[in-house]
This record gives structure tokens, sequence and C-alpha cells, in this order.
């Protein structure tokens, strides 16, 4: 998940090192995502040639690395974005972060994982129906489960919102590249 992660805050353009650190650590929820996590990975990109890797100036002299997103770093993060595994449906963070790169997935795409983590949380939902018919909870025992339930009744409503905004977001989509090009009076392409 970290992989995707650092790819995709690559989107926007070329970053150092140590302003991916802070952005991986602000969305993971940390202070600074660890060098030894950050750094591999660069490394392992730049390997794969997903990243390019160039040295800059530093504003007090030194010499540091700049980091940018290849079209093969673009494709391997589709790809990863696109790619979600059971064991991501169970991950809540994994499922965020796919929802944070929907944008750059295709609505079947989009579609197939709000449908494996809908089924997940589905799953979960009637494993506590079924403890709450077996077990009789005491009064803070049962609000853990109530909360744990309320939580999954929240996360299938959103999921449900967000299969709306994905089929809405396909149809201007579609509506754009059906759109035919007109020139401009300096003969410019425009939409």
């Amino acid at each position: 998940m970290n992989d995707l992660l650092m790819l995709a805050l690559l989107l926007d353009g070329p970053q150092h090192g140590y302003a991916l650190k802070k952005q991986a650590g602000l969305v993971s929820g940390q202070e600074v995502m660890h060098s030894n996590i950050v750094y591999p990975l660069l490394r392992r990109f730049v390997a794969q040639g997903w990243v390019t890797q160039r040295e800059t100036g530093g504003e007090r002299g030194q010499t540091r690395l700049m980091y940018a997103l290849t079209a093969a770093g673009r494709r391997a993060l589709h790809e990863g974005a696109a790619r979600f595994t059971e064991a991501d449906a169970k991950s809540e963070a994994a499922f965020r972060l796919r929802v944070g790169l929907f944008a750059i997935l295709e609505e079947d795409a989009r579609e197939r994982i709000l449908a494996a983590r809908k089924a997940q949380l589905e799953r979960e939902a009637a494993k506590y129906a079924a403890m709450e018919d077996r077990i009789e909870f005491d009064a803070f025992s049962g609000e853990v489960v109530r909360w744990i339930c309320d939580g999954i009744a929240r996360e299938l409503a959103w999921i449900g919102r967000l299969g709306r905004l994905s089929r809405q977001e396909a149809k201007h989509e579609d509506k754009r590249a059906s759109k035919p090009l007109r020139k401009t009076a300096r003969g410019r392409r425009k939409p």
C-alpha cells in the first residue's frame, strides 16, 4: 500500500524525498513516514523505471534528489490502484486509499472496488448480527458491538454515495469525450 501512496504523491509533479516523507506521513496519519520505508521504495521505483531521479541544489548549497513519475510509473500506479484483492477489501486503509485514487480509475474499476468492500462489510454485519443473537452482552460490550455495527452502516451508506458519484463522473467523462473539438481563431483546438 505504501508503494501506491508514494507513486500517487508524485502525480502532481516532481518532489524532493523529504517532501514525500512529510506528505506520506500526513496521509497515513503520522508526522513523517520513516526514511526506511520511503527511500527503499524510491530506489525500487527508479530501478523499475517508474520514477526518475535527478540532483538539484538545495537552499543551503547541498545537493538534493528530486523524484518524478514516468509514464511507466503512471501505468504501474493505475494498475496497482485498480487491483483490489480480498485482503484489500478487508482493510479500511486500503479501501480509503483506492477511493482517494478513484479520479485516475475507470468506472468499472471503481464499481468493482466498491462492490468488493460492500460485500466484505455485509459479511461483517452478518457476523455481528449473529453474535448479538447468540451472546448476551453487558451494557459496555453491547455498546462496542453497536458502535461497530453503526460504523459498518455508515460506511455502507458512504459506498452508496460513492457509487452514485462514480456513475455521475462517468457520464460527465463520456460527454466530454464525445464533445467535438472546435478550432479557435488562432487555429488551436478547443473543446
